[in-house]
């Protein structure tokens, strides 16, 4: 089959006329004159020089050349991916069609392809056997084109993998030894199983013509698991093609079909699979029942969960006996507390640990607490190590029974020393221990790191080789706080202090709420009985899914699923994915079991095998477009011929006549644009354009415009003064300050911004604090005063601005800040300063702090020319230099001082010149003169 070809190539012999079109155009009489009498004006037309030429120009005859070539190719109907009835007439058209979940995509094609070659069988007069991998029985005999196409109207996707080798045996018997004509192999380009010899078994038949007809397979993308950790769901994805790097979205939908939270999965380049991620709150994810992969509606781009993805159920037992008069003392109080939120609490009934701990197994928990519980009675003993065998999560705290405990324990992930190891106590020599950052491998990694945690007690474990690799916490020394390990199916977690604040005070934080969760996310969802892995009766189809991923009620065939096959076999006929069990509960079965990857058909190139993409829209003619770039050529040079015959130049002599009213047009024209609002104007006249373009002549000061008109106007006065000294002392003539409003005002203009906090003033809103945050990462910087100084006076440390100025940093990403240095640029930049004063004089000027390079080499150099972004005082600079109209104080120094308020006006000075010259005078070229005035 040719890639392209004409209809009616013959005509394509007209192209040799082209030299005689080219000769032909390019003679051109010349232009007619109209003359007017009398005698005198034909006279003084016959002593002007004949300005109309000859002949056409050059381009003017290329463009014509251009034009019939075009309609010669037109008429010759050229067409990409032209079919051709090639079929071989030596036997039947043997149809193979992929109808799995991966042809869902493109089957509109498929069927168109199908039907092309049924249409040329008929035209030969050939039968058509026709077979479909998916179906569970075939009609290999072959029939005329009329039944083919009724059987083909018929076939629709599965929600299955092929099973080519029961179709390829229907073909043989209903051959029954004959040789196929051709044989149309329209595959989904995917491997069947680990070995699939179809292709070898389709030879085998010995066809005249074998083809094998695919797409591109970039859509056969299927997701084979998904994982819900701790903070998100993870899913993984696998695909066919290991082509370019390729992101794809993924959605998660409720029981009810609601899309209610999104995320992304992305391929690198030539890898066949991947991890993406939805990112949602435990609540929210409890709710998931189905992953989709948007715009693939086929059984691989959905996923469905069961009730292993919901609300764990918790059982817990106590070493201790409860105290319902002091909850406080008890070990369970913590974490009932802690776990009610995430999970479904249980507790035993009776107290006698041989007769609970089968009762609360007896209920199917995902999870077991206990809480200092030392050496269990034998037979509850093995009951729970049969549960944790099973699937089930152990988690124990420590206290003084498990302490006393034998060493031999097989409920506990590490080996234990006997004996408990006391911190801070009066015959103890160390400190109580603070919690070290969780390591990478732990499920609590990604916490912030542990504050004000301490560890008063604990149980150690015994040094081992894989102790590293076990432990998911622990103390600044080094030792274990909380440590895993494996026992068949399940998992023993083993926190080694008390579940009470006898121990240490992590109950009482929420890093324990936070750890526990994690932990208890890591279980298995559906609960986990003690008979698990024995003989269950198999689960009836409940939901089965479509071939669009969407569910419908169980009919057809479907047979009951084996509870251990759930996620461990491939989708077949008997067991198609969907939903198993009942209302009451049920299990889902996908289309591939975790760890499933999807792989190209293996094909080798023999004799007589050729390949074809599908047909149907790739197949198409270049005739409409040849004869509409004619037409365009045609209207092009109808618009030239009429410029250089003078039509527009008549149109233009009419223009005078028309010319005042025209004027009149557009003056009201351009009246109405003025008078317009500014919604009405030009989509590029945007408000705020004007005061923008304004400030751009000058530097100009900014201050935070806060809402309250004491602050603002002080602020505004402030700066005014800054801006009068700076004008007269320096060289720099700042423009008038402006207050700006940090929610929508451009802050880029500015090079710093003086911020007043105060604790009455409205808090900024988030998206706002972003903006400040980007606005310092851009270079700039902002001054906050908290104008607390003379809180100090008082003994107390802490003002209501400096709280909130806590607040807004809290949100901010600031670098580490320290007191302005001695040697820093600041105190040189164009006064000598020892002290940065305001009003007040006793708060320190706080900056980015300057880490030492030979100290810390690794640390990147900083953007801005070494400008802080950040700017921190209590001084109240905007209170000492606030002057009036006629230049006056507004406000006294505290205590009154004019000498202070002139070195507050240096110190905005220093400030300005250090904004806007960086670290320049940190360079060694100013060390001779800085020393010559300070006398040294």
């Amino acid at each position: 089959m040719s890639a392209f070809a004409f209809a009616f190539p013959a005509v394509l012999t007209a192209l040799v006329l082209l030299p005689v079109i080219w000769w032909l155009l390019r003679l051109t009489p010349p232009k007619p004159l109209t003359e007017v009498f009398p005698p005198f004006a034909v006279l003084a037309a016959i002593m002007k020089r004949e300005e109309t030429p000859a002949q056409s120009p050059w381009w003017l005859t290329l463009l014509r050349m251009l034009m019939a070539a075009a309609i010669i190719f037109a008429i010759a109907d050229p067409v990409f991916n032209p079919r051709t009835n090639t079929l071989a007439a030596s036997g039947p058209l043997v149809l193979v069609v992929d109808n799995t979940w991966a042809s869902a995509t493109d089957w509109q094609q498929r069927i168109d392809t199908a039907s092309v070659l049924i249409d040329d069988a008929e035209s030969r007069d050939v039968p058509i056997s026709l077979v479909l991998t998916a179906e569970r029985q075939h009609d290999a005999v072959p029939v005329d084109a009329a039944t083919a196409r009724n059987r083909l109207a018929a076939a629709e996707v599965r929600p299955l993998p092929a099973d080519r080798a029961s179709a390829v045996a229907s073909l043989r018997t209903a051959l029954d030894g004959t040789a196929p004509g051709t044989l149309a192999f329209i595959s989904d380009g995917m491997a069947s199983g680990e070995t699939d010899e179809a292709v070898a078994a389709l030879q085998a038949l010995a066809p005249a013509d074998f083809r094998i007809v695919a797409g591109d397979g970039a859509p056969a993308v299927a997701v084979t698991a998904a994982s819900n950790g701790a903070d998100a769901l993870s899913v993984t994805l696998t695909r066919l093609d290991g082509g370019p790097a390729r992101s794809l979205p993924l959605t998660a939908h409720d029981s009810r079909g609601r899309p209610i939270a999104t995320g992304t999965a992305d391929f690198a380049a030539e890898s066949g699979t991947t991890t993406g991620t939805i990112t949602a709150p435990f609540e929210l994810r409890n709710d998931f029942a189905r992953i989709t992969i948007d715009g693939l509606a086929n059984a691989g781009g959905t996923y469905l969960l069961d009730d292993g993805f919901r609300r764990r159920r918790v059982a817990f037992l106590s070493g201790e006996v409860m105290d319902a008069s002091q909850p406080l003392l008890s070990p369970l109080h913590y974490i009932n507390r802690a776990l009610a939120p995430y999970a479904d609490l249980i507790e035993p009934s009776v107290a006698d640990l041989s007769v609970a701990i089968p009762e609360l197994l007896e209920q199917n928990p995902s999870v077991l607490i206990m809480a200092d519980i030392g050496r269990l009675p034998e037979d509850a003993q093995g009951a729970v190590e049969r549960w944790i065998e099973a699937g089930g999560m152990l988690v124990r705290f420590a206290g003084p029974r498990l302490a006393a405990a034998p060493a031999d324990d097989p409920l506990v992930p590490v080996l234990l020393r006997k004996g408990e190891r006391a911190l801070g106590g009066a015959l103890s020599w160390s400190e109580p221990q603070p919690l070290s950052a969780y390591p990478a491998n732990s499920p609590f990694a990604g916490m912030r790191a542990p504050e004000d945690i301490l560890i008063k007690r604990q149980v150690l474990a015994e040094p081992t080789p894989d102790l590293a690799e076990r432990t998911w916490a622990s103390l600044a020394d080094g030792t274990p706080l909380v440590t895993t390990g494996p026992l068949g199916s399940g998992r023993i977690v083993l926190f080694h202090i008390s579940a009470e604040t006898g121990w240490s005070n992590l109950p009482l934080s929420g890093d324990f709420v936070e750890m526990l969760r994690r932990t208890v996310q890591l279980s298995r969802g559906g609960g986990v009985s003690a008979g698990d892995g024995a003989e269950t009766q198999g689960l009836p189809p409940y939901r089965l899914m479509t071939a669009n991923g969407t569910l419908a009620a169980a009919t057809g065939e479907a047979k009951p699923l084996a509870a251990g096959n759930a996620e461990k076999a491939i989708a077949s006929f008997d067991n198609p994915p969907g939903l198993y069990g009942t209302e009451d509960g049920y299990v889902a079965h996908n289309l591939f079991p975790p760890g499933h990857q999807i792989r190209p058909l293996a094909v080798a190139d023999g004799a007589g095998m050729t390949r074809e993409p599908l047909a149907g829209r790739q197949t198409w003619s270049l005739k409409p477009h040849l004869f509409t770039l004619a037409a365009l050529l045609l209207l092009a040079d109808c618009a030239i011929v009429l410029f250089m015959g003078g039509a527009f130049a008549a149109a233009a002599r009419g223009m005078p006549k028309r010319g005042a009213t025209a004027a009149v047009l557009l003056a009201l024209a351009a009246g109405a644009l003025v008078a317009a609002p500014p919604e009405s104007r030009a989509a590029d006249d945007k408000p705020g354009d004007e005061a923008i373009m304004s400030r751009l002549d000058t530097t100009h000061i900014a201050y935070v415009v806060t809402g309250e008109g004491e602050v603002d106007r002080i602020s505004e006065r402030g700066l005014a003064g800054l801006t009068e000294f700076l004008t007269y002392r320096t060289t720099l003539e700042p423009g008038e300050p402006v207050g700006v409003d940090i929610s929508k005002d451009e802050l880029a203009l500015y090079p710093i911004i003086y911020w007043p906090v105060s604790a009455s003033a409205e808090m900024p809103s988030s998206a706002a604090i972003s903006r400040i945050d980007a606005y310092m990462r851009s270079g700039g910087t902002v001054l906050f005063d908290t104008r607390d100084q003379y809180v100090s006076l008082d003994g107390n440390s802490t003002s209501p601005n400096t709280e909130r100025l806590q607040a807004i940093l809290a949100n901010l990403d600031i670098p580490p800040l320290e007191p302005v240095p001695a040697d820093h640029v600041l105190t040189k930049a164009f006064y000598l300063l020892a002290n940065f004063p305001g009003r007040y004089a006793g708060s320190p000027l706080w900056i980015e702090a300057e880490l030492d390079r030979a100290e810390d080499p690794s640390r990147p150099a900083r953007a801005g020319d070494g400008v802080s972004p950040i700017m921190i005082t209590g001084n109240d600079f905007a209170g000492a230099w606030a002057v009036d109209a006629n230049g006056m104080a507004l406000l006294p120094t505290v205590p009154p001082d004019e000498v202070q308020r002139d070195h507050a006006f240096r110190a905005g000075v220093n400030i300005m010149m250090y904004m806007l010259t960086g670290n320049y005078k940190a360079d060694q070229v100013h060390v001779p003169a800085l020393l010559e005035r300070l006398g040294q």
